[in-house]
């Protein structure tokens, strides 16, 4: 059975593409071709909270992810916030929601507000609260700041 690992990271960097790479590469996702899904957990699979991903196969490979960053340019008043949040229901499946922005206070309340509105839409029991992880990237006076959390669906494969 696969595991799903929610890993995140924060940088800076001289340019707005570089920070987020930098980002990926401190939840060690950096070497992947990023493939997005809408948000939908499979049943069987667990959700982990790793933090930093480990070796999820060779370089340039794609990686299934559900992802949420948010980058600043340099000198902003306001830190670059990514937040993920999940609920499983009875049996199993559930959903991601991702959101970013630059009030911390304003992702986590999205996350959970936008995880009701999921549940509304399905019929499947939840018993569960919500996870919320939130990732917060401070402004720098000189570059740009990326703030990253991915949740990574098992292995990378091959792409061609």
């Amino acid at each position: 059975m696969s595991v799903i690992r929610v890993v995140w990271g924060h940088a800076t960097a001289p340019t707005a593409l570089s920070s987020f790479d930098a980002a990926l590469a401190q939840a060690n996702i950096q070497n992947y071709n990023l493939i997005t899904l809408s948000s939908v957990i499979p049943a069987e699979p667990p959700v982990e909270r790793v933090g930093t991903a480990p070796d999820l196969g060779p370089a340039g490979e794609g990686l299934t992810v559900v992802q949420s960053h948010e980058t600043v340019e340099p000198d902003s008043e306001n830190p670059a916030v990514a937040g993920l949040g999940w609920i499983r229901s009875e049996s199993g499946r559930g959903i991601f929601y991702e959101v970013s922005g630059t009030d911390r206070e304003a992702v986590e309340t999205a996350i959970r507000e936008g995880l009701a509105a999921g549940r509304e839409l399905r019929d499947w029991v939840f018993e569960d609260e919500p996870v919320v992880q939130i990732e917060t990237a401070d402004p720098d006076p000189e570059e740009y700041a990326t703030a990253v959390v991915v949740a990574a669906y098992g292995e990378s494969e091959q792409l061609v």
